[in-house]
């Protein structure tokens, strides 16, 4: 049996990341529009929605980098997003804005994402 070669895999996995991210970033929005319409609510409806889409246009980005390092600085502004978008989900259940038994699923996925990012340094 013949393997495919790493680039074909490689460019595989970048296209399904790519949507895993977008889907992300739309799970985010929808999100976001459960919370409290209160100045809090929309400050943190903001955050969220920002840092929680961020992710997927970003890696979008790095993956038509012109050079390594620009690679590099794009996965690294992914990871801090996802973490961000991490802190926010924290805040909102923490602040029982949203129950963490509707949170977990977005939290879980999240934290996969932030450690696909964290992998590639």
């Amino acid at each position: 049996m013949t393997k495919m070669p790493k680039v074909a895999d490689n460019k595989e996995f970048s296209r399904n990341l790519e949507k895993r991210t977008r889907r992300f970033a739309v799970r985010m929005i929808r999100l976001s529009t459960l919370l409290p319409n209160t100045s809090e609510g929309r400050v943190i409806r903001n955050q969220i929605t920002k840092s929680g889409t961020s992710i997927g246009a970003n890696y979008r980005e790095a993956n038509r980098s012109r050079s390594r390092a620009d690679f590099k600085n794009k996965i690294k502004i992914c990871e801090n997003e996802a973490s961000e978008t991490q802190y926010w989900l924290e805040v909102i259940v923490e602040a029982n804005m949203f129950p963490w038994e509707k949170a977990k699923s977005d939290y879980d996925e999240c934290s996969e994402l932030l450690a696909i990012f964290t992998s590639n340094r």
